[in-house]
């Protein structure tokens, strides 16, 4: 009797695991597809060298970029998302082609991860909601920080001062009107 018991359970068993694989194979699909209509969608909305960029991990040239010269007053926000990442009261000449800054405006809206490509190491940055590939973080800035956060333009939107409030971005006007 013992025998007949276990033989059944077995096939039983057999048979829920196969259910559940079959289930997650559909639920693969949904995410992978998912996943690939906002790609694609992204990809509609963005530049090529801003999908590249924020995307792909790829770096727009020095000196041929939106906001390397950029000196007007206002915030540099997340071309995927929105979020906030940077203020032209800390961006700075780094002479290096693309702009530079000394701080984000909050550190909590950027992720510093390792970054070992092309032989070299350093640090990249990438937006914590959008997770767009930013630029890498540099030490060789200026004081009190010595940090240079060298970003992409392409990864960037810039917001004018003037336009704050209207964008959304008013909590950031306050910034502009201290010392």
């Amino acid at each position: 009797m013992k025998a007949q018991s276990i033989m059944v359970l077995i096939p039983s068993r057999i048979f829920l695991v196969g259910v559940f694989a079959i289930f997650g194979i559909f639920i693969s699909c949904g995410i992978q597809s998912n996943e690939k209509k906002e790609r694609t969608e992204l990809k509609s909305k963005l530049s090529d060298i801003q999908y590249r960029v924020t995307q792909l991990d790829d770096t727009e040239p020095p000196f041929d970029n939106e906001y390397w010269n950029n000196h007007k007053e206002g915030i540099y926000v997340d071309i995927v998302s929105g979020e906030p990442l940077f203020s032209s009261r800390d961006k700075f000449e780094s002479g290096t082609g693309w702009p530079s800054f000394s701080k984000p405006i909050m550190k909590e809206s950027i992720v510093e991860k390792k970054d070992f490509s092309y032989g070299m190491t350093r640090i990249e940055v990438r937006s914590k909601i959008g997770n767009s590939h930013l630029g890498h973080l540099f030490t060789d800035g200026p004081k009190p920080t010595g940090l240079r956060y060298c970003m992409n333009s392409a990864s960037l939107l810039f917001i004018e001062k003037s336009k704050l409030k209207e964008k959304g971005y008013e909590k950031f006007l306050q910034d502009f009107y201290k010392d």
